[in-house]
């Protein structure tokens, strides 16, 4: 018997009802998507509106536009990838990291540097961001967050949140230059100025002095110092806005904040705090939450750094191996150099040009003892040898 032919299942198309009870959702509280976005720890906001004017960004299927709205109800897609927005935002969270000299504040290198997010702990369904930057050569207080909003509330140059800097520099200012300093100085980028400057005296030929102004750009305090003639050789960030350098974080530890610790910082930067209930967390995340450890890089970084360091052994093995010869012979003197001009040893001779005065003509040996000699023989044997040879027979 011939098997029956299978029935298909008809393509699902939506219902009038279904298309009506989708036109209702008009009255569904809505915000802005850029927030959204910002909320979920993909960005900053403005970071987020350039993504919406990329084009990346759907909304039901259609690309959003800049200043788009969206509801509970609505699928908004990142590259075909569903986005689960929160509308109910959670609380955030913060670390607070004691940065060393010699890491960037950067994600894509080029020179495949370390980095700061090469130790950063993994966070489900956000990303971190990092409040500020420091240069590859100062050190001290760096944040990170999941929260685009807080984020921008620190950087931005509108809210001119304070930083606070303690720097070492090589010399000492006049009273006359730190007045300049304060009243302000004009760089390739505008004039700048600190707000507050101290002097908090120093050993020898160094001195520090501690510096707040309400602006980061880049390298500015280096920048201010530079335009005094005084270099500045260490510069260590003590405290960005209510957040200061805790005394046990030392050099390289990080420590996430405790929930009450950033409610108080929401409240300072004027952002609600959110209501929704606090996600139960591991007992391994209670166990560090407040307290300073020193963060493990991460696999994929520890290959790049080893990779990057053997790429460096291999391009100084090739310099060295090609570099010219003579550069080598003038790098290190000869012997006759370093013993000085007029000065000789007197028990070498240098038999390679002798005087005319010591040449004898080749008829004539140059030494005559060592030409009389006969030829070795082998030693006769002594008279006890004989004896004990004759008794043996």
């Amino acid at each position: 018997m011939a098997r029956p032919f299978k029935r298909q299942t008809p393509i699902y198309q939506r219902s009038p009802a279904a298309s009506a009870s989708d036109s209702d959702n008009s009255h569904l509280p809505t915000q802005r998507l850029h927030k959204l976005l910002a909320l979920s720890g993909l960005g900053s906001r403005r970071d987020m509106e350039q993504l919406i004017a990329s084009g990346r960004v759907t909304i039901n299927g259609k690309v959003a536009t800049q200043g788009a709205s969206v509801n509970e109800r609505d699928i908004v897609r990142l590259d075909s990838r569903i986005l689960h927005l929160s509308f109910a935002p959670e609380l955030p969270k913060v670390l607070v990291y004691h940065k060393p000299e010699g890491e960037i504040v950067s994600q894509d290198d080029p020179e495949q540097r370390a980095s700061v997010f090469d130790k950063l702990p993994k966070v489900r369904g956000a990303k971190w961001i990092a409040v500020g930057r420091l240069d590859m050569n100062t050190s001290g207080l760096l944040m990170f967050t999941t929260s685009g909003e807080l984020a921008n509330r620190f950087m931005h140059p509108r809210y001119e949140v304070e930083r606070e800097y303690a720097v070492r520099i090589f010399g000492q200012l006049s009273e006359t230059q730190m007045g300049q300093l304060q009243q302000g100085i004009e760089l390739d980028d505008g004039p700048a100025n600190f707000d507050v400057i101290t002097d908090q005296g120093g050993e020898g030929a160094n001195h520090w002095y501690q510096v707040i102004l309400r602006e980061g750009r880049n390298r500015e305090v280096r920048r201010l110092f530079e335009a005094m003639q005084t270099p500045v050789s260490r510069l260590i960030r003590v405290r960005f806005g209510p957040v200061a350098l805790p005394p046990r974080l030392k050099r390289g530890m990080m420590m996430e904040l405790a929930p009450k610790q950033v409610q108080e910082m929401m409240l300072w930067a004027g952002l609600e705090v959110p209501r929704a209930p606090a996600r139960q967390m591991s007992k391994r995340e209670k166990e560090k939450l407040g307290q300073a450890y020193t963060p493990k890089l991460k696999k994929p970084a520890r290959e790049r750094l080893a990779m990057r360091e053997a790429e460096q052994r291999r391009q100084q093995a090739f310099e060295k191996r090609n570099a010219p010869e003579n550069a080598s012979k003038q790098a290190r003197p000869s012997k006759q150099a370093r013993r000085g001009p007029g000065r000789s040893n007197p028990s070498r001779t240098n038999f390679a040009t002798p005087d005319a005065s010591q040449t004898k003509p080749a008829s004539q040996p140059a030494n005559k003892k060592l030409l009389s000699k006969k030829p070795l023989s082998k030693k006769s044997p002594s008279k006890k040898t004989a004896v004990k040879r004759r008794r043996a027979f």
